[in-house]
């Protein structure tokens, strides 16, 4: 699944006219690298909401004839329902058991989706979050094992912890790239409009949720305007 609902507000004013799933680097639109990356893993089926100026992102899809590859919408047009909303609305999808890629519209990366994958159904985990070292105002912590056990509000000093006992955690920045296995849908309590993060603090408590580090990879988070530029300048296409 590929989230590409967000407004893209931080990169105005670049998204006044234009979703942020089509803003270009190297004269290629976000979401056209995205899918490029999931079919060079191996991918064949794809869903992507779509929310802000959706009508270009189905246009977009159509004049590429959806990549050779089966991609569906789904279309929250009607009401933005955040990570968590956006992936119980696409439940549907996915079939009971199946492990699937998440995928933010607004990364930029060359993760080994494989390695990443092999180590998922390794671990037998729930989720398994792409994370890595780098200065951000929120992370993941993880123990020793790499399975989750908080999160933590750098600026606001906020802090939850899924096992009061454990020390000595590991704060890992989230990278907005996971796999996870359909069971999560028979787990997920939330409704309506909800983050991934809520879900995942409340299921990693009896649930194995663990880290994926990527520090060597390429990424990029095109949320800003310094960033894109920062991209377009160094990012290397695999």
């Amino acid at each position: 699944m590929i989230f590409a609902a967000g407004i893209g507000t931080r990169l105005k004013p670049l998204t006044d006219t234009m979703p942020k799933a089509l803003i270009e680097v190297h004269n290629k639109p976000l979401l056209e690298h995205v899918i490029n990356h999931l079919i060079n893993a191996g991918v064949t089926d794809i869903i992507i909401n779509v929310h802000y100026l959706a009508a270009q992102i189905i246009s977009f899809l159509d004049s590429k004839k959806n990549f050779g590859i089966n991609i569906c919408i789904s279309d929250e047009r009607d009401l933005l329902l955040d990570t968590g909303g956006g992936l119980l609305k696409a439940s549907h999808f996915f079939t009971k058991d199946e492990d699937f890629i998440i995928y933010n519209v607004d990364i930029l990366s060359d993760i080994n989706l494989v390695d990443m994958l092999s180590e998922h159904l390794n671990n037998r985990s729930l989720a398994t979050l792409a994370v890595r070292k780098r200065e951000t105002s929120r992370y993941f912590l993880f123990d020793k094992n790499m399975q989750l056990r908080g999160w933590k509000n750098i600026k606001t000093g906020y802090l939850i912890k899924t096992v009061e006992r454990d020390k000595d955690l590991i704060p890992l920045a989230f990278s907005g790239i996971h796999i996870v296995n359909a069971k999560i849908f028979d787990l997920i309590q939330e409704t309506g409009v909800f983050s991934m993060t809520s879900a995942y603090l409340r299921l990693a408590n009896k649930n194995k949720i663990t880290a994926y580090r990527h520090d060597s990879s390429q990424w990029y988070d095109i949320g800003k305007p310094e960033t894109l530029k920062e991209a377009e300048a160094n990012y290397k296409e695999a």
